[in-house]
């Protein structure tokens, strides 16, 4: 290997190695995002059931989350540069496998291997911010901006999906990612030199990845299952045990077999990486589902256009994006904590807001208020938790870090997504009754279901304000990352 340091990079390739990440965040978030605006769309068009739809979120998401720390122990170990290129070329493929499925299977199936691509992709991208810009202020800055790629992204998905899906096809949503997807490799290829952590050991538990997304995938789908058959049948209860058997076996692993394990139970001793990873875990949770009920509020209970739901969305795009940056600046003035415990105050007064919908109300008196205010906390809340999630880390554990917090985020947020949903879902049909409902009785009971899902989300999000206590009262130092960065790290 070489000598050279990714942090002695010229200014002008560090730009575009800093674009370069920004952009493949962006897309890995996204396609989290973009597909909420057509999921009506998708539902008419390939026969979805009520049940089966939310797994066009939920595959990507638990696949992304599951294999997210495999992805990143795989860029300290092989390179980031051929791990980021073997991620845009992995969701690239599934994208267009994505945009000529005729059937809910290939969708589904698709959006799992997108989102093994996005586990492989994301924490190479962070881990690049990180250890190409390793002077504690430069970092922040840089961070700002790969987490306002990151806000950018789920905030501005709503509304190119509207667009996409109205002027042309639901199909669409996946055939953008392709230009970017080749743009991306060809960047990568001419600007991004390859880096690793040079060690002997080259030892990936797979073991570990498999038995946690097979967990996680098992407890969801026993969550999604009870809205249909309680949560006392024998089917959601074998699912919940089998749930629970391989997270158990996930930890076993972790402590017992693996060599080198994906999650080192120790460094959760860390205070800053758990309180962090516990903050969020849940906004993910209270977060994630926001966008898919204000999505299926604002096109099927007020009967808006996908297009014109997807620029309703455009405050909150905006205000996420502000929110990122402001937060950036602030980091190294306040530090991660008092920014992280004030972000999701705001999100809880925000979802606390937004509960109080009802049917006959509109986007301007309902809406738009309290989305732009959780969208303003989302985008406060992503600097900071970053920030402290990786503060501690020495750069040869960047690719550990980075890949918990976001597997973290991403767990939360498929765990209340489907929690969430089976809340209003299960308050809807208690509102509706026995009979035959009238098209105003089931928008009045569907409104009323958001709400309640609405209101335990701004719980959520006030146990995420909560659990930012945990992190240490730290402010960023350059002496301390600087002395950080000058360990282990090597261009290939």
């Amino acid at each position: 290997m070489s000598s050279e340091r990714a942090a002695g990079a010229p200014s002008l390739h560090k730009g575009a190695i800093l674009a370069l990440a920004c952009l493949g965040q962006f897309m890995v978030v996204l396609d989290v995002a973009i597909v909420n605006v057509a999921l009506p769309a998708m539902q008419r068009d390939l026969d979805f059931s009520g049940t089966g739809l939310q797994w066009v979120v939920n595959a990507y998401t638990l696949t992304f989350a599951g294999f997210m720390l495999l992805g990143g122990r795989a860029a300290d170990l092989y390179g980031r540069r051929r791990l980021l290129i073997l991620g845009l070329v992995l969701f690239s493929a599934a994208s267009l496998v994505c945009a000529v499925a005729q059937g809910p299977g290939e969708v589904i199936a698709a959006r799992a291997v997108q989102g093994l691509g996005a586990a492989v992709l994301s924490p190479a991208t962070l881990t690049i911010v990180t250890t190409t810009f390793t002077e504690s202020k430069e970092r922040a800055r840089a961070l700002g901006l790969w987490s306002a790629s990151l806000a950018a992204g789920g905030a501005t998905g709503g509304l190119i999906g509207g667009l996409l899906t109205d002027l042309l096809s639901w199909r669409w949503i996946f055939l953008i990612n392709l230009p970017i997807g080749v743009g991306g490799i060809l960047v990568a290829r001419v600007f991004l030199p390859e880096s690793r952590r040079p060690e002997a050991a080259r030892s990936l538990d797979v073991a570990g990845a498999l038995t946690v997304t097979a967990g996680l995938t098992a407890l969801v789908y026993g969550v999604v299952r009870s809205e249909e058959h309680g949560w006392t049948s024998a089917g959601t209860l074998a699912c919940l045990v089998g749930a629970a058997a391989l997270i158990a076996a996930f930890l076993v692993v972790e402590m017992r077999v693996a060599t080198a394990p994906l999650v080192p139970l120790g460094r959760l001793r860390s205070r800053a990486l758990a309180g962090a990873n516990l903050t969020m875990f849940c906004v993910g949770a209270s977060m994630f589902a926001m966008w898919y009920f204000v999505s299926l509020y604002l096109q099927e209970v007020l009967g808006h256009s996908p297009l014109r739901a997807g620029v309703e969305f455009l405050p909150a795009a905006i205000a996420v994006i502000v929110g990122a940056q402001v937060s950036g600046r602030l980091l190294s003035r306040l530090g991660p904590r008092p920014l992280m415990a004030g972000a999701t105050l705001l999100c809880a007064g925000g979802l606390l807001w937004m509960s109080g919908i009802s049917a006959s109300g509109d986007y301007a008196s309902e809406i738009a208020g309290p989305l732009t205010l959780v969208a303003l906390g989302l985008g406060l809340s992503f600097p900071p938790g970053t920030y402290a999630a990786t503060a501690d880390m020495p750069p040869r554990d960047a690719g550990l870090a980075s890949g918990l917090v976001n597997a973290t985020r991403q767990i939360g947020g498929a765990v209340g997504l489907a929690a969430l949903a089976t809340i209003a879902v299960d308050h809807a049909r208690a509102v509706v009754g026995p009979g035959a409902p009238s098209p105003a009785e089931l928008a009045d009971a569907a409104t009323q279901g958001y709400s309640r899902a609405f209101l335990v989300a701004a719980f959520i999000a006030l146990a995420a304000s909560l659990a930012s206590l945990v992190v240490p009262s730290t402010r960023p130092r350059a002496s301390g990352a600087a002395a950080g960065a000058g360990e282990g790290e090597r261009l290939g």
